[in-house]
């Protein structure tokens, strides 16, 4: 069987458990020569003769699935499956599997790290104290404060008991939120504009979908407490970048934290001009810890998707 992997960490040369036992599957393994993301031709340039797809981030459309006709099975290196077009595969008889929770916990201490780092200012204090310069800037202690968690999911509960650790108050807002688990964990149950308008902090853990899309946009960043931080790990797209730059500007949001962008990588933001913004390349999920159970999951669920075996982790039944 040929098969495609393109995720960027998992490259012949890499010692990769993973990639291992994926060679041991299948002898015809092509791999992505670009370093990044593959766009709609680029992929099906690629794509085109296989019969399983170990998918990074790339672009998988309908347009790509019609143009692949010997393709059987797509294992998402990652939980997320937005850029799969997961009606069409469905049509197309091709399954799509994805890997919950294997990279819950990095992403969420990622997601810890922009909030401390915006609340103390630590980039700004930074290239200032490199730059030769003194400066004193107040920042926020977290102790006593809100923070709310947009997706209570996986990683939204480990970012919970993170903000414990900090003496925060959690609240936290999911169409499907888990109300014995709040109720154990001390966490509070409320609606989405409770949580917008009563947050110190705000953190995001959502996929994107037309629902999700410019979630926090114009009028959602008007209701926000003043100076609250908001940190987004998730998707791109979920935050209106152009009206959070606007809250910025005027003082409404007090910092802003992306490890996700609408556009992939993000070119001349007018964001790259604020201090009270951290940018990071979607690394969220960039451990060794998490890589390694990514990798061998997806190698696993693609492995039994192309075997004709169960794969509890299929998305499109």
């Amino acid at each position: 069987m040929k098969i495609l992997v393109t995720p960027t960490s998992l490259q012949p040369g890499n010692k990769s458990e993973a990639l291992e036992k994926l060679s041991s599957f299948s002898d015809d393994l092509i791999f992505n020569p670009t370093g990044k993301p593959l766009e709609e031709d680029a992929l099906i340039a690629l794509l085109k003769d296989c019969d399983g797809y170990l998918a990074g981030l790339d672009t998988v459309s309908e347009y790509v699935l019609k143009s692949c006709p010997h393709l059987k099975a797509i294992s998402r290196y990652g939980a997320g499956y937005d850029r799969v077009d997961i009606d069409a595969a469905k049509r197309l008889g091709i399954s799509v599997s994805n890997t919950p929770g294997a990279n819950a916990e990095a992403v969420a201490e990622l997601t810890f790290a922009h909030i401390l780092a915006l609340a103390r200012n630590i980039a700004y204090l930074n290239e200032k104290t490199k730059s030769g310069e003194w400066v004193r800037a107040n920042g926020l202690e977290l102790s006593g404060k809100t923070i709310g968690i947009i997706g209570l999911g996986a990683i939204g509960k480990i970012v919970a008991r993170c903000a414990r650790g900090f003496n925060m108050s959690v609240q936290a807002y999911d169409p499907f939120i888990q109300t014995d688990y709040c109720k154990e964990n001390n966490i509070s149950s409320v609606t989405l504009e409770e949580l917008i308008t009563t947050s110190d902090v705000i953190t995001l853990h959502l996929p994107l979908t037309t629902e999700t899309y410019h979630l926090i946009n114009a009028d959602i960043l008007k209701k926000i407490k003043k100076g609250a931080i908001i940190v987004n790990a998730s998707r791109g797209g979920i935050i209106d970048e152009s009206a959070a730059y606007e809250a910025l500007k005027n003082g409404t949001l007090g910092g802003l934290g992306l490890d996700a962008f609408e556009k992939e990588p993000p070119e001349n933001s007018p964001l790259f001009g604020l201090n009270q913004v951290i940018l990071t390349p979607h690394t969220g999920a960039h451990t060794s810890e998490a890589k390694n159970t990514m990798a061998i999951m997806a190698v696993d669920n693609l492995i039994d998707m192309l075997n004709g075996s169960e794969c509890k982790y299929i998305v499109n039944k």
